[in-house]
């Protein structure tokens, strides 16, 4: 760990979110970077990316600076600020997820809690999944705490398979007593390339109805119109997407609420964890 200064912070939310294979659509580190334009924060410590990356993989890059080259690594920054118009304390990790000692990385991760006294983790994860770009974006929270998901009604997570950083993490905080919620986006299958503001405004507005906050989304409803006409233009062009997608509509339609729900989206966050290559 590296500290530039120690927050002046009172029990704060810490929510994370990691570039790469848990983040379809970029939806999640999106998310967190929305929150951190808009709750005003201020950087205080990183993870030294050193032993954690296999730069083979994970390239840093080059950036002109002042006509200086400097190199940019990969980053966990660690930032405290307050919810907007609130006296609640916030403190966001945005990262890139590593390669390399994930036990090490997890208990660097636990440290910071530690030290400032986290009341809460939540992180954001996004998948891919059967379900239209037209249609509301579900969101599943999972604990790993009883008592958590008990306190607020969401399912204790029994998934069984291949994982990444973010399912290592809440076994590392689960076994230290640390509190800590997960909440995934579905983003459409069709469309796996192409960032998805809809399923970030899903991930804002699920953390501040969790944490009963009022977070304003006018950026992101703005963009989600942009992002659900351009989607609407190129599922045109194509007859066989366009009936790809009609079918998923009528199957939401049916269903009478958002589509998956409940046990569905979990087999679907499962299916997206198994099935995917490893990177």
């Amino acid at each position: 760990m590296r500290w530039s200064h120690r927050p002046a912070v009172d029990s704060p939310v810490v929510i994370i979110a990691f570039e790469g294979w848990n983040d379809a659509g970029d939806a999640a580190s999106s998310a967190v970077r929305y929150l951190r334009d808009h709750c005003e924060v201020e950087p205080f410590a990183d993870i030294d990316p050193e032993v954690f990356y296999d730069f083979t993989e994970t390239r840093p890059e080059v950036r002109l600076e002042d006509d200086r080259r400097t190199i940019r690594w990969p980053r966990n920054q660690f930032s405290h600020g307050k919810f907007p118009g609130t006296d609640r304390d916030v403190v966001l990790l945005l990262g890139t997820e590593p390669q390399l000692r994930w036990r090490t990385f997890c208990e660097a991760v636990d440290h910071v809690a530690t030290e400032v006294g986290a009341e809460l983790i939540v992180t954001f994860g996004a998948l891919l999944a059967e379900v239209a770009h037209s249609r509301p974006v579900s969101v599943i929270g999972s604990t790993q705490d009883v008592g958590l998901a008990a306190e607020l009604g969401l399912p204790f997570s029994r998934y069984e398979g291949p994982t990444g950083i973010v399912g290592v993490l809440h076994t590392a905080l689960s076994e230290v007593g640390r509190p800590a919620v997960s909440l995934w986006a579905a983003v459409p299958t069709y469309v796996p390339a192409a960032q998805s503001p809809k399923a970030t405004m899903a991930l804002v507005q699920k953390v501040a109805a969790l944490l009963d906050l009022s977070i304003v989304t006018t950026d992101l409803e703005i963009a989600t119109a942009a992002y659900e006409r351009q989607i609407n233009e190129l599922v045109e062009e194509d007859e066989e997407t366009r009936s790809y997608v009609a079918a998923l509509e009528d199957r939401h339609d049916d269903d009478g609420e958002d589509f998956p729900t409940g046990d569905s989206l979990i087999e679907e966050v499962e299916r997206f964890l198994r099935d995917r290559p490893e990177d």
